[in-house]
C-alpha cells in the first residue's frame, strides 16, 4: 500500500496522525483496512467453478497425450522425435513461465526486463521452431496439421490450468489472512516514513 493510500484511509477512518496513535487506534485501523483490501482483492478474484476446473484440465491431458502418442506412432527417426519433444516442453513451460510473469507485473511484483525478454525469447522460439520442423518434415500435410493442433491445445490449456491453480491459491491466502493485524504501529510509522 502506498503512503497516499495510507494516509487516505487514516483520515477516511478519522485516525490520528501516524505518530500519535495508541496501540488500540491501530490495530482497529488495520483491522479495518486489511478488511477493506481484502473485500476488494477477493471481488477481483473469482473462483473458477468445478466444470471450468475439469474442462481445463481435461483439455490439457488431451492436447498432451495427442501430441505425445502422435510423435510415438510417427515413422520419423528418434532424433527428429526427440526434436519435436523438446520444442514442445520448451513451449509448455515457456508459456506458463510467461503467463506468470506477465500476470505479476499486473499485480504490482517485480519483474526485471531481462527475464520478462527471455520468456517471450522462449515462446517465440519454440513456436519457430516447431513451425520450421514441421515445414522441412517429410509428413504427410494432415500429420502437420495434427501437430500444431496438438500443440495449440496443450499451450493454451496449461496457461488455463496454471491461472486456474494460482486463482485457487490466492483464495485461499485471502480467506486465512483476513483480519489479522501483521503491523505494529512502530512497524506502521518505518512503512510511512518510506
Amino acid at each position: 500500500m502506498s503512503h497516499v493510500q495510507e494516509m487516505f484511509y487514516l483520515k477516511s477512518f478519522n485516525m490520528c496522525s501516524p505518530s500519535s496513535c495508541t496501540q488500540d487506534e491501530w490495530k482497529e485501523y488495520y483491522l479495518h483496512k486489511d478488511h477493506v483490501e481484502m473485500q476488494t482483492i477477493s471481488n477481483q478474484v473469482s473462483r473458477p467453478t468445478p466444470a471450468y476446473l475439469s474442462a481445463t484440465w481435461a483439455a490439457l491431458a488431451i492436447g498432451v497425450c495427442g501430441y505425445l502418442l502422435g510423435l510415438w506412432n510417427a515413422d520419423i527417426m528418434l532424433n527428429e522425435k526427440g526434436y519435436y519433444f523438446a520444442i514442445f516442453i520448451l513451449a509448455l513451460f515457456s508459456s506458463v513461465t510467461l503467463q506468470k510473469t506477465v500476470r505479476d507485473k499486473q499485480e504490482g511484483l517485480p519483474a526485471t526486463k531481462v527475464f520478462v525478454g527471455m520468456c517471450w525469447a522462449a515462446f517465440f522460439s519454440s513456436i519457430a521452431l516447431l513451425g520450421i520442423g514441421l515445414f522441412n518434415a517429410e509428413m504427410a500435410l494432415s500429420e502437420k496439421g495434427f501437430y500444431v493442433m496438438a500443440f495449440i491445445l496443450s499451450l493454451f490449456s496449461i496457461v488455463t490450468v496454471q491461472k486456474n491453480v494460482r486463482d485457487l491459491g490466492n483464495k485461499v491466502e485471502i480467506s486465512s489472512g483476513i483480519n489479522q493485524v501483521t503491523n505494529t504501529p512502530i512497524e506502521a510509522n518505518e512503512v510511512l516514513a518510506d
